[in-house]
C-alpha cells in the first residue's frame, strides 16, 4: 500500500494524543517517483520527484523556520537490515517542532497549501511518523 496524504482524522488524533507542551519529531520516510506528477491545474516545467521535492522543500523550509522548527538531520537510506527489502527509502529526514499544534498549523496553513501540491507530485510513497523524544 502506498501512502503520501495524512489520512482522514490524521492530525487531529495527532493533536488529540499528543502532549501539548512537547516537541515533536516528524521522522519523513520519502520515495521519489521517477517523473513527478502535476495536477493539470498547475503548470510547471516538467521535471523528476526528486527536484519536485526540492521544490517543496524550498518553500517548506522558511515555513518550519518561522514556527521555530528546524531540520535534525537528512540521509539515505544505505541498506534494509530488518524489514522488508523491497522498500527503499530515497531520503530520510527528521524535522523538529515546537508542538505537534505547530506542525499542525504550519500544514493547515494558506502558505503551506499553496506549495504542498509540489510534494504530492513529487512522491511514490511516504511515511511521516510523528516521534516524541524520551
Amino acid at each position: 500500500m502506498l501512502f503520501i496524504e495524512p489520512e482522514t482524522g490524521a492530525i487531529e488524533t495527532l493533536l488529540a494524543e499528543y502532549p501539548a507542551d512537547k516537541p515533536v519529531i516528524m521522522l519523513n520516510l520519502l520515495r521519489f517517483r521517477e517523473r513527478a506528477i502535476y495536477p493539470p491545474q498547475h503548470t510547471v516545467e516538467p521535471c523528476t520527484g526528486f527536484e519536485a521535492f526540492m521544490r517543496y522543500s524550498a518553500g517548506v523550509t522558511p515555513l518550519i523556520g518561522a514556527i521555530g522548527g528546524e531540520s535534525v538531520w537528512q540521509g539515505r537510506q544505505a541498506a534494509m537490515v530488518i524489514g522488508p527489502q523491497d522498500k527503499d527509502w530515497h531520503l530520510v529526514a527528521l524535522v523538529r517542532y515546537p508542538s505537534a499544534r505547530a506542525f499542525a498549523g504550519m500544514v493547515q496553513s494558506d502558505e503551506y497549501q499553496a506549495i504542498s501540491f509540489h510534494r504530492s507530485a513529487a512522491l511514490e510513497d511516504s511515511r511521516l511518523i510523528a516521534m516524541q523524544e524520551l
